[in-house]
């Protein structure tokens, strides 16, 4: 399965040249992977009062296909390729309607209030499984 999430290209996310900064690819997929897991029904707020755990990004290989410009719709596809005792990676796309701008796999792993991997919680592994 997948999320789709769509952001529109703001002049503050483009550089001199007038595309989009290739930083904000990432604060893009960011975006994405919050709404995809607000979507799954899981309150990272709560997860890190209750449990201590929260999310950091441990990996992440990009590659940047065609640029994407000023007013420009985007739809990032954010998809589980595995999943891990304390990780999950992550394929991740941002798209123009059929023209793939940028592509990231992503690893993200479980972290407690330590800094320590921690188990990802059982519930979170649940709602992957049955999205």
């Amino acid at each position: 399965m997948s999320h789709c999430f769509e952001i529109r290209v703001y002049y503050e996310d483009t550089d001199l040249a007038g595309i989009v900064y290739y930083a904000n690819y990432l604060k893009f997929i960011e975006r994405a992977r919050t709404e995809w897991v607000r979507g799954l029904g899981v309150d990272q707020s709560r997860l890190k009062t209750e449990e201590g755990i929260v999310f950091a990004v441990r990996r992440i290989e990009a590659d940047y296909l065609t640029p994407a410009r000023f007013d420009d719709m985007l739809t990032v596809e954010t998809r589980v390729e595995e999943i891990g005792g304390a990780r999950i990676t992550l394929a991740q796309t941002a798209r123009r309607e059929d023209e793939t701008c940028f592509v990231a796999r992503v690893q993200l792993v479980a972290l407690s209030n330590t800094g320590r991997p921690q188990r990802l919680p059982e519930a979170l592994k649940r709602a992957i499984a049955e999205d």
